[in-house]
């Protein structure tokens, strides 16, 4: 039987965007894992908290979802920092998350960047590198979770990490692999029923169609469901609606 993670970022708290802690703990019942933003686009330690608690009495793997530290656009601008100061920073949130799941007798599972230094990370080595030896210092074990075919994916397996292949069931993908922009017509897939279609069709087949209408080859060893989207809770029950009929199962046994 074929199986996939499912995975969801949350805890997105700021005060600059609306957040609503209980559609997180609604898509928890959708997913084998969560993202938990730590600090850095969003998130505070009480958000931290009830996300670890509630994920831990549903057995859901716990991940840090670190990113460049600016809650002003959420994370999804570029940041001209240093690979010192990318280290820190990422450092630093993983820590965070770490100690307050410890305080649940809990432990991370894994790390995904966020945003802008996800996909700065998927292509340029340097931020890649300094996001891999941050968590070889917080905790070797944590399982790195980035875009399939990455530079990241790259670095983490050359590090020594455990990686796994992210793909997306809610953004349309561009003839080198890589996600459109948010900026360009078309980047986001807003029909619950074409994103259930792309996730499994990613998982099943192993394949994407590009936003020109190319066929990719791509490995899928965990969907993304972005928790902050409008229809995120509607995305998270028809996906798993669909691998499921199809005989996949979700897990994170990653």
């Amino acid at each position: 039987m074929l199986t996939v993670d499912v995975n969801c970022d949350m805890g997105e708290s700021t005060p600059l965007r609306h957040y609503d802690i209980n559609k997180d703990l609604l898509l928890l019942d959708y997913v084998s894992s969560i993202n938990i933003a730590c600090g850095g686009h969003a998130g505070d330690a009480l958000t931290m908290q009830v996300l670890v608690a509630a994920a831990k009495e549903k057995n859901i793997a716990i991940g840090a979802h670190p990113s460049f530290p600016d809650k002003e656009n959420f994370g999804r601008s570029n940041m001209q920092l240093s690979r010192q100061q990318i280290y820190e920073t990422v450092k630093e949130q993983i820590s965070m998350l770490a100690d307050i799941a410890m305080l649940h007798g809990k432990q991370l599972h894994h790390v995904k960047p966020h945003g802008a230094l996800y996909n700065m990370a998927a292509k340029e080595k340097e931020i890649a590198r300094a996001i891999c030896q941050a968590i070889i210092d917080v905790c070797p074990e944590l399982v790195l979770y980035g875009l399939s075919g990455s530079e990241l994916v790259r670095e983490g397996k050359g590090s020594g990490l455990k990686t796994c292949s992210e793909a997306f069931a809610d953004r349309a993908y561009l003839d080198d692999g890589s996600l459109a922009p948010r900026t360009e017509k078309g980047a986001l897939i807003t029909d619950p029923i074409k994103a259930a279609e792309q996730a499994l069709q990613m998982v099943a087949r192993g394949t994407v169609v590009s936003a020109s209408g190319h066929e990719l080859f791509i490995k899928a060893e965990t969907i993304c469901i972005h928790g902050d989207g409008e229809h995120a809770l509607e995305f998270a029950k028809t996906i798993k609606c669909f691998l499921k009929a199809n005989g996949i199962a979700i897990n994170s046994s990653v």
